[in-house]
């Protein structure tokens, strides 16, 4: 067993199992495109007529354990090896779901996250790196996307709170700079 908890992949699909957003960090298991999308076909195939909507259900598949929830027309997957804890997986894909709905402001259906697909593979990024979970809270999560993304530009009423203060923090930084 690894000392670090690993992730194998993250997957987001449509109803219909097509994919939305996939971030795979282990090109071993499936090392060409063709494996990965046959393993998102049977990932799909055997949760999509479960009720995972309240709560994250865990199953085994292939020796991964895969942690889903859905939600309107998403379904979310979080797989690790068979060796992975699944209270960890859960936590990862509990965080990075919770962080979509804030980035989305609850409307979380597949239409707004091919809208603002920069901002959920960056959520990706910030959740894991390299396949070592990183940060789980959504909170936090998504301050992060939204300090990335944040139009300096804008005026500062059509910014958030949290990208209002870092563009406060980036004028003051300037002008003492000065």
């Amino acid at each position: 067993m690894q000392a670090c908890p690993q992730v194998k992949n993250i997957l987001v699909l449509d109803s219909e199992g097509k994919r939305v957003a996939v971030k795979y960090y282990s090109d071993e298991d499936w090392p060409t495109n063709g494996a990965k999308e046959a393993f998102e076909k049977t990932v799909f195939t055997k949760t999509h007529k479960t009720n995972a909507r309240t709560e994250a259900e865990v199953t085994m598949i292939d020796s991964y354990v895969i942690v889903y929830k859905f939600v309107e027309d998403l379904h979310f997957f979080v797989t690790g090896g068979e060796d992975q804890n699944e209270l960890i997986l859960a936590s990862v894909l509990q965080g990075f779901f919770d962080a979509v709905g804030i980035l989305l402001r609850g409307n979380v259906e597949k239409s707004e996250v091919l809208e603002n697909l920069d901002l959920i593979l960056l959520c990706l990024d910030e959740t894991i790196d390299g396949g070592v979970p990183l940060q789980t809270d959504a909170a936090v999560l998504a301050n992060k996307v939204a300090s990335h993304n944040i139009d300096s530009g804008a005026p500062l009423s059509e910014q958030t709170l949290a990208q209002a203060l870092v563009t406060a923090r980036e004028h003051l930084t300037r002008s003492l700079l000065k």
